[in-house]
């Protein structure tokens, strides 16, 4: 590898990072503010916070992480048009090529990354964040945990506190459960504590009293206690082992032959096809954008107001490029006829840029041709007019002395 190689490669990669981690830690202030209720309303720890918000990163990096690389490309090629460097390297007799090998090694990398995110990385962090929000959902301690508030995880049970001490305890603890037609029974209780053991949850009452009241008009039945152990696994609530997995939550072969019992497949066949072709036509989009910003400033400029124009153009490009195939994304759902079209619109923009690159990298007159044909076209008329005039002098030589001189 060159210098200058190592030096363009060092300076866009340098840049895509820095974009990466910013825009990444925007989107993951935005979805930790999104989901800050698991831990205010919840009573889930941050631990858990931090592991749900980061979970959710990988699906929105897939779409981020082109345009950060569009944006540290046409970076890289400004500071290069700034500094002057490109004017240097285009008078060395240095073609298009030396400069766009390090920006088209680093889209590669790019490409196999944003593929990898779409084939294992989303797929795998959205199923492990559907197992946590499911934990959340059907883990007791988080509809207890709200002092002066009546939940009811599930229908027949109801669970009230009073108060919730720093170290956790309950005080004034109701809980009612109505889930036997036969028989309900209330707990009350000035004071519980929750206490986890071997993977179970167990609520420890002290100082309370057990309402049993049977079905019909047998009386009720009072029972008193100093301590009262309830295993808090038999009100969660009961999810299904067979998960129908999203779309985005499936891997490629499930994806590609989903089973037949599938309910979501059935309803939904569409969306089933738009991620499968989303998913082999994102990586597409860096190798386009790496062109197009080397046809909109990736040639030596010497004008600051060209060099901006040039920009502004390269990235509304791009920007036009990438919502079109997010668009397209949607009309696949509706319509397979659009799923072509899904691989063409990258595929042209990166044709249109290597055209582009390479007229411009022909060397060629700063004035159109009309401009050239109209100047050839005076001088045409001026030749003629002195050549006729010169005739004219030749055959009448007296017609050309002023008048008043003597011969």
């Amino acid at each position: 590898m060159s210098i200058f190689f190592n030096y363009i490669f060092r300076l866009a990669a340098g840049a895509l990072l820095l974009i990466l981690c910013s825009l990444g830690g925007i989107v993951w202030i935005a979805l930790a503010l999104k989901q800050l209720n698991v831990v205010t309303s919840q009573g889930q720890d941050a631990w858990l916070l931090i592991k749900m918000t980061t979970l959710a990163l990988p699906n929105l990096l897939a779409v981020i992480a082109p345009f950060a690389f569009l944006i540290a490309a046409m970076h890289s090629l400004n500071r290069l048009n700034t500094d002057s460097e490109l004017i240097v390297l285009t008078a060395s007799g240095a073609t298009w090529w030396t400069i766009a090998k390090p920006l088209i090694a680093l889209a590669l990398i790019v490409t196999m990354a944003v593929a990898f995110v779409n084939h294992v990385g989303m797929p795998w962090s959205l199923r492990m964040l559907r197992s946590y929000i499911i934990q959340v959902r059907t883990d007791l301690l988080t509809q207890v945990i709200q002092p002066g508030r009546f939940s009811t995880p599930e229908r027949g049970l109801t669970f009230h506190i009073r108060e919730r001490t720093p170290k956790g305890d309950l005080i004034g603890l109701v809980l009612n459960d109505t889930r036997r037609p036969k028989e309900s029974q209330a707990y009350l209780a000035e004071r519980g504590q929750i206490v986890k053991h071997d993977g179970n949850a167990y609520l420890v009452m002290t100082n309370g009293h057990i309402l049993r009241r049977p079905a019909g008009d047998a009386p009720a039945d009072v029972i008193v206690f100093d301590r009262y152990l309830v295993d808090l696994d038999q009100f969660e609530k009961k999810t299904s082992p067979n998960i129908d997995y999203k779309p985005r939550e499936r891997y490629l072969p499930e994806l590609i032959s989903p089973k037949p019992d599938s309910a979501l497949f059935k309803a939904h066949p569409g969306q089933f096809r738009a991620e499968l072709h989303e998913r082999f036509s994102n990586p597409l989009y860096p190798l386009a954008f790496v062109l197009i910003a080397l046809a909109s400033v990736g040639q030596a400029q010497s004008t600051r107001q060209s060099r901006n124009e040039r920009l502004v153009f390269g990235f509304v490009a791009a920007t036009g490029c990438r919502l079109g195939g997010l668009a397209l994304n949607n009309l696949v759902v509706l319509n397979p006829f659009y799923v072509p079209l899904m691989y063409l619109l990258p595929i042209s923009a990166m044709v249109l840029s290597f055209i582009v690159i390479q007229r411009n990298a022909w060397p060629r007159s700063k004035r159109s041709y009309l401009a050239r044909l109209h100047d050839s076209l005076i001088d045409w008329i001026i030749t003629l007019f002195y050549k006729r005039k010169s005739a004219i002098t030749q055959h009448h030589p007296d017609q050309t002395r002023e008048p008043g001189t003597m011969r």
